[in-house]
């Protein structure tokens, strides 16, 4: 399913993440040579056009991308991107960790994302994820701004009518779940915090994010985790205990269930890799 949004509006300072959680670890100034294809991504793909213009190219057809346009696409989605012209591109690996009933479509384009959100395009053009910007609180920050820009702009679109009812029981214990990942959560806990059964609460939870509620506990303390982690004056004991895990081992255990790789190695590994970085 695809989505345009082309009527421009500022929203500086009146966004909200609106119960999702976002992330992202790359956002990156790109050239592309007028009829040349961006390389293909391997994950999602953010992207704001800061200069010049291009076609995105997906199955379920085509958008042309001029200045001041951006654009999400899934990593779910085939995609190719040409530039009509000399390109330079703001391109980053946004996705969200936890989605609430507001889902964005992929593709989704923003038409006039620049208008709408003067301050988040000056910051991106100012300052991509490299050198000084290369941190962590850059990275979180960047990404927040980004999901609750991208979600502001696709619910102006739709009459009140017409939006997705958001699950209040569940977007209050997605809030509390989000605001302390390393708390004592239960099934039981949360539904108390709901005033639902487990069982209620495990269905509305599937119905609004696809997932049941201790899914998404793990992936928000696998989120905070990957922050935490990105110091390195953090020791892993002091990680686990953070995200809610009482052993250095069951934590170990569960983020490299998680990632494919222990605390340590994926720490090394995203330090060499930002080490490769300019500063």
């Amino acid at each position: 399913m695809a989505a345009t949004v082309n009527e421009p509006r500022s929203d500086a300072g009146r966004l909200s993440t609106h119960g999702n959680v976002w992330e992202m670890s790359r956002l990156e100034h790109e050239r592309v040579p007028a009829g040349s294809a961006l390389p293909p991504a391997r994950g999602p793909l953010w992207m704001l056009v800061l200069d010049g213009s291009a076609e995105l190219q997906t199955a379920a057809g085509r958008h042309g991308l001029d200045t001041g346009d951006a654009a999400l696409v899934a990593a779910r989605t085939a995609h190719r991107l040409v530039a009509g012209e000399d390109l330079l591109l703001a391109a980053a690996d946004l996705r969200p960790v936890v989605a609430s009933s507001y889902r964005l479509p992929s593709p989704f384009v923003v038409r006039g994302f620049s208008g709408r959100h003067p301050a988040v395009t000056r910051l991106i053009g100012t300052c991509p994820l490299e050198g000084r910007c290369l941190t962590p609180l850059f990275a979180f920050g960047y990404a927040s701004l980004l999901g609750a820009a991208l979600v502001t702009s696709w619910l102006e679109t739709r009459e009140p009518d017409e939006r997705p009812r958001q699950d209040e029981a569940v977007a209050d214990v997605l809030a509390a779940l989000a605001s302390d990942p390393g708390e004592d959560w239960t099934p039981e806990r949360m539904a108390r915090l709901a005033h639902l059964s487990r069982s209620a609460l495990t269905a509305r939870f599937r119905r609004a994010t696809g997932r049941s509620p201790m899914e998404i506990l793990r992936e928000l303390r696998m989120h905070h985790a990957r922050t935490l982690l990105t110091d390195g004056s953090q020791p892993v004991g002091r990680v686990a205990s953070a995200v809610g895990y009482r052993s250095v081992a069951a934590f170990s255990r569960a983020f490299a269930a998680h990632h494919g790789a222990a605390p340590q190695a994926w720490r090394a590994a995203t330090s060499s890799s930002a080490a490769g970085h300019p500063q």
